[in-house]
């Protein structure tokens, strides 16, 4: 009889993750080999263990699952599930480039389906490259769509909220946290600022400090301050100083709107 598949579960929600194992416990051709909560745990595990296969969640903070498949690599990374909230786009992506993948919440029927279907590319041996392909495929939709992004979706409080990043008039680092100001609402969101600023629209949004992050739009004045910075203020009244690091990024972009 031919050894269990040996899966690593990757969620940043715990309750997911038993969730998750849970349903692979009424599988007796799967054993879970561990769990991680973040995308850097994630590598460390996968590099570790070499799992057979990945359940990956798609949105964690700091390093996300697109993330720790690029750390990885396409050629390395070994067979996926991903599980995910994503919207439309990323279904269509899924649909097209992923061997399987699971929406939020997963559901059982659909769980057995995706692990039948990835069991069964694992145990014929289905070539890597295939697999390779597929994954540096979605990397690239991926990408594009990082540069297009109309809404975000975001954990808050267990609950999934998509905000359109339009509506996004600044954002600001917190500790480990970002938070996000659109309109008179506040979102409390875990992660780094540096992570959100990759899912952002570089046209639309413009990195002006080390914790801040503004949607150009918003911008009703830039005032040239000492030392080559500048005072930005935005449509709301807020007002901040650059970056040392940002002086040069914000002086291309007032060049540009000239």
């Amino acid at each position: 009889m031919s050894r269990p598949i040996r899966v690593l579960i990757v969620d940043d929600e715990p309750l997911a993750r038993g969730h998750l194992r849970q349903l692979l416990g009424d599988d007796a051709d799967v054993t879970v080999i561990g769990e991680a909560g973040n995308g850097r745990d994630a590598v460390a595990a996968i590099r570790e263990h070499a799992p057979d296969l990945v359940l990956l969640d798609i949105q964690m903070p700091e390093l996300d699952g697109f993330g720790v498949v690029r750390e990885i690599g396409v050629e390395q990374m070994p067979p996926v599930i991903f599980v995910t909230a994503y919207d439309e786009f990323a279904l269509q992506a899924f649909e097209v480039y992923a061997m399987a993948y699971l929406l939020k919440p997963v559901d059982r029927g659909r769980f057995a389906e995706a692990l039948h279907r990835v069991k069964s590319h694992i145990r014929r041996g289905a070539p890597a490259d295939d697999l390779a392909t597929r994954l540096a495929a979605l990397l690239e939709a991926a990408s594009v769509r990082e540069t297009q992004l109309e809404r975000l979706a975001i954990k808050v409080d267990g609950r999934i909220l998509f905000v359109r990043t339009d509506d996004i008039d600044w954002v600001e680092a917190v500790d480990n946290h970002v938070r996000l100001h659109v309109g008179t609402r506040h979102h409390l969101v875990r992660g780094t600022l540096t992570a959100l600023e990759r899912r952002l629209p570089a046209s639309k949004f413009l990195r002006t400090h080390r914790s801040m992050i503004v949607n150009v739009q918003r911008i009703a004045e830039i005032q040239p301050w000492f030392g080559g910075d500048y005072v930005i203020i935005l449509a709301d009244g807020t007002r901040h100083t650059t970056g040392r690091s940002y002086r040069q990024k914000v002086h291309e972009f007032v060049q540009r709107s000239l």
